[in-house]
């Protein structure tokens, strides 16, 4: 009985391919927009020279990055690229159980930007699975990223976002308190009923045992009481 339910919270099919589809636009798109903008970094920034974006806050700067975010493993190249392929695999892993849309779209995302990033790996020089991440986002000196960067992070906060609103990669809410509570209330409810009758019986045949005895008590007790007034 407790598995209908959960059976019926489970995505169609035909949802789950809707749900399939969103994600892979997203991660087209995700993908896309990494590559086009560094293809137009490598062209206009070629020159090295830093240019303004907003203000001096956020500039304009190409380089080319051995490592991962802030150049950390930047002399583990090869590390790097065994890592995003793992993230690929526990995308598409994760993936298996969608039913969110949320979800598609910072799957989606994650999954872009990683085989944007992963690209890089392999299409720049050195290549090879040891090419350098082109670059070129300046945040006031402290790290250069990329676009791909930017759908990491973003989908980082959607997947916070639906955490702390309880909402499963499979698209249910606050699951394992749902599953439970009607269960909890289902036998407190029995034990309830069942307790009433049983107590009830009990009185009952107790009133019947004990009363009869007790009540020339209490009526002789009376008769004493208006004698003495």
């Amino acid at each position: 009985m407790s598995s209908t339910p959960a059976d019926e919270s489970r995505p169609t099919p035909d949802r789950r391919r809707r749900l399939f589809v969103v994600l892979g636009v997203v991660a087209v798109l995700a993908f896309v927009s990494d590559q086009l903008t560094k293809m137009v970094a490598l062209d206009v920034l070629g020159d090295g020279e830093s240019r303004p974006f907003v203000g001096d806050f956020i500039r304009l700067k190409l380089i080319g990055n051995p490592g991962a975010a802030l150049s950390l493993g930047a002399g583990n190249t090869w590390v790097m690229t065994g890592i995003a392929l793992a993230v690929l695999v526990a995308i598409v892993v994760v993936a298996r159980q969608l039913g969110s849309r949320a979800w598609a779209i910072a799957l989606g995302l994650l999954l872009g930007a990683a085989i944007g990033n992963l690209t890089d790996r392999f299409v720049r020089p050195p290549g090879g699975g040891q090419g350098h991440v082109v670059d070129f986002i300046d945040y006031n000196r402290w790290f250069i990223g990329n676009v791909a960067d930017i759908w990491i992070v973003s989908a980082a906060c959607l997947v916070v976002i639906l955490a702390l609103l309880g909402i499963g990669v499979d698209g249910r809410r606050d699951h394992g308190r749902a599953a439970t509570a009607p269960d909890a209330t289902t036998d407190q409810t029995t034990v309830r009923t069942t307790g009433e009758t049983t107590t009830n019986g009990e009185t009952d045949m107790t009133q019947q045992t004990h009363g009869t005895p007790d009540a020339p008590e209490t009526h002789e007790a009376r008769r004493q009481g208006g004698d003495h007034a």
